[in-house]
């Protein structure tokens, strides 16, 4: 049989895909005159306050259990302390060339640990689709692989790989155990809540003397659209993604998300579109295709 298109779902994907791609831009405004933690710490906990508001106007805010709680905690740390924390540190110092090809190595890590975990056979196709999409993001900044030796970078280099693996780990996890609990907006209430009370500690310690006339409306609103975009309405639809397809076929959406970051440089900094550019662009749109086609089922006779 014919399955429907689930429009629903693609609106989720091209919404991970497009907001995500901002994110990058967002984070390296944002850091400008704020620390890191303050930026991920305001970012969950404003997340955290709308999706309250939401679940209080739906009568749904409730406690999930401690058991539901536990499943929660491991990607709130994972992903949002963790990935997201580390990857706004790792913005202060990195090129967003190097930051881009080495958040390009998401997805293989994914496509690795899938198979590993049994989420997904190893195939062709998979490993074809996966290693198009990297070229790719390799392709265009090829001319800032030099700087991953630069020991200038180092430090940025090892908080953007912790930030990747976490990111990855608490992608498989998630995708193990997400068919447990079904209501995303409560499970996010609980992890943006708990991110935001570890990273606001994090803050403290790390950034004691944080001056708040120091930091630009420029960086505020960056922040604030990290938020609403970034947190909130991106994280629902990559969780709700998650559900109905594989992890590597929603990791995979990394490859657009630097697609977008490009755009938004040659946009808003005056950065130069080459024609590396459009190939790269060619072998990732190739790459996501290879990933997610599949044949028609032909009709019963």
């Amino acid at each position: 049989m014919i399955q429907k298109t689930d429009f629903k779902l693609l609106f989720c994907l091209f919404t991970v895909g497009i907001v995500w791609g901002t994110t990058y831009f967002g984070i390296r405004v944002a850091v400008e005159t704020i620390p890191p933690w303050y930026i991920t710490s305001i970012r969950q906990g404003i997340a955290a306050i709308i999706i309250m508001v939401i679940l209080l106007y739906k009568k749904q805010l409730s406690w999930i259990g401690w058991a539901n709680f536990k499943l929660q905690f491991i990607p709130a740390v994972l992903m949002i302390v963790l990935a997201n924390g580390f990857t706004t540190i790792a913005e202060q110092t990195l090129p967003s060339g190097l930051t881009s090809i080495m958040s390009a190595l998401s997805p293989v890590v994914i496509f690795i640990g899938s198979i590993l975990f049994g989420l997904q056979k190893p195939s062709i196709k998979g490993f074809v689709g996966v290693a198009l999409g990297f070229l790719g993001v390799v392709f265009i900044f090829k001319d800032g692989l030099g700087a991953i030796l630069d020991p200038n970078y180092i430090i940025g280099v090892l908080f953007l790989s912790i930030a990747i693996l976490a990111w990855s780990s608490g992608t498989i996890y998630s995708k193990k155990h997400i068919h447990k609990s079904n209501n995303i907006a409560l499970n996010l209430f609980y992890q943006f809540s708990i991110a935001a009370i570890i990273q606001f500690v994090l803050a403290i310690i790390f950034s004691p003397n944080a001056n708040l006339n120091d930091w630009s409306s420029r960086s505020i609103l960056a922040m604030l659209y990290l938020a609403v975009f970034g947190s909130v309405l991106a994280f629902f639809c990559y969780l709700y993604a998650l559900k109905r397809v594989t992890a590597v076929q929603v990791s995979i959406l990394n490859y657009i998300n630097t697609i977008i970051a490009v755009f938004l440089g040659w946009l808003f900094l005056d950065e130069v579109i080459t024609s590396d550019f459009i190939i790269a662009t060619g072998l990732i749109i190739a790459g996501v295709f290879i990933i997610n086609y599949k044949k028609k089922e032909k009709l019963d006779q």
